[in-house]
C-alpha cells in the first residue's frame, strides 16, 4: 500500500481556481473606477468653496443676504466686477504697491537662498551639519512669536508705515527655499563641478555658470512660492502699514467689512480678479513647478 504526499502547492491550486486574464483586467479596471470616483469627490469637495466664491461674487446685495443663502443667482451681476475694483477704494493702486512688494520679496528671496543652499550642498565645513540642522530647526519656531521683537526693532528703525518690514527680512532667507534648493543641489553630479574647478573656475563661476542653469525647476517652484506667499501676505502688511494709498491688495479686501454691513459680492469680485496672476502663473509653469517640487525630495545627504 502506497502512500502519496501531496505538495502544498497543488493542494492550494486544487482549493481555488485560478484567476483568469478576464478576472484580473475587471479587478484592475473597478480599482481604476474607485480611484477616478474618490478624486473626483476630493476634487468637488476643495472646488465647492471657489464655486460659491464665483456665484457669491454675480449675487445682488439682496441675496447675498437671503436666508436661506441661494448657490445660483437669479441674475449675473457683472457689475459687480466694476464697482467692486473702481468704487472708493483704490485698488489700482492698491495692485501696483501688490506688485511692488511682491518683486522685491521674490529678488530677496531669490538671492539671499540660492547662496547657502550652494554652500549647504557643495562646500565643506566642520560645523555644516550642526548648521543645517540648526537653520532647519528654525522652521520649528511659530512666525507669531517673532512678531513682537521684530515690530519693536522696526519701530525703533523707523520703518513703520513703510514696505521696508514687508521686503528686508526677505532678503535674510527662508529655511524651507534654503532645503528645497539644498536638496535639488545635491542631485547634480559632482563630475560638473569637478570638471569646471579643473578649467579654473571659482565658486562663484561654478554657481553662476554651471548649477543655476541645471536648476530652473527648484528656482521657478520656488519662485512660485515665494510669489503666493507675498501676493497674499496679509498679517505683516496689517501690522506695519497705516496709510491707505500704500496698503496692498489683501488689505483693501478687508476694507470691504464695514462696520454695519459688509459689500460680500464686491469682496469676492475684487478676490477673484486679485487671484487671476497666481492661477495664471501656476498654468504657465506648471510642468516647471512640479518637477521642480519632485526632484527636491528625491536626494539628500
Amino acid at each position: 500500500m502506497h502512500s502519496t504526499i501531496e505538495h502544498p502547492t497543488t493542494r492550494r491550486r486544487a482549493a481555488g481556481r485560478p484567476m483568469t486574464a478576464r478576472q484580473a483586467e475587471r479587478i484592475r479596471r473597478s480599482r481604476r473606477a474607485g480611484a477616478y470616483v474618490l478624486l473626483v469627490a476630493a476634487t468637488g469637495v476643495f472646488l465647492l468653496p471657489f464655486l460659491w466664491m464665483v456665484t457669491t461674487s454675480l449675487k445682488s446685495d439682496a441675496e447675498n443676504l437671503a436666508f436661506p443663502p441661494q448657490f445660483l443667482p437669479d441674475a449675473f451681476n457683472w457689475d459687480n466686477y466694476l464697482k467692486g475694483w473702481t468704487g472708493t477704494l483704490p485698488f489700482t493702486r492698491f495692485l501696483v504697491n501688490s506688485v511692488i512688494v511682491t518683486a522685491l520679496s521674490m529678488a530677496g528671496n531669490l538671492i539671499s537662498c540660492v547662496l547657502p543652499a550652494y554652500a549647504f550642498a557643495r562646500m565643506r565645513a566642520r560645523l555644516g551639519s550642526f548648521l543645517f540642522a540648526l537653520m532647519l530647526g528654525t522652521m520649528m519656531i511659530p512666525r507669531e512669536i517673532t512678531l513682537v521683537p521684530k515690530y519693536i526693532l522696526f519701530a525703533k528703525l523707523g520703518w513703520v508705515d513703510t514696505y521696508l518690514p514687508l521686503i528686508v527680512p526677505e532678503f535674510f532667507g527662508v529655511a524651507l527655499y534654503i532645503f528645497l534648493l539644498r536638496q535639488f543641489f545635491t542631485t547634480i553630479p559632482q563630475e560638473l563641478i569637478d570638471a569646471a574647478r579643473i578649467d579654473g573656475a571659482g565658486e562663484w563661476r561654478i554657481l553662476w555658470k554651471v548649477m543655476l542653469p541645471l536648476s530652473k525647476p527648484a528656482l521657478a517652484a520656488i519662485m512660485l512660492f515665494s510669489f503666493v506667499g507675498n501676493w497674499n501676505q496679509y498679517l505683516e502688511s496689517v501690522i506695519y502699514l497705516r496709510t491707505t494709498e500704500k496698503f496692498t491688495i489683501p488689505l483693501g479686501l478687508a476694507m470691504f467689512s464695514g462696520q454695519y454691513a459688509t459689500q460680500y459680492n464686491q469682496m469676492m469680485a475684487v478676490a477673484i480678479v486679485a487671484m487671476l496672476p497666481i492661477v495664471v502663473l501656476f498654468f504657465v509653469a506648471q510642468k516647471t513647478f512640479i518637477k521642480g517640487v519632485t526632484l527636491t525630495g528625491i536626494a539628500g545627504r
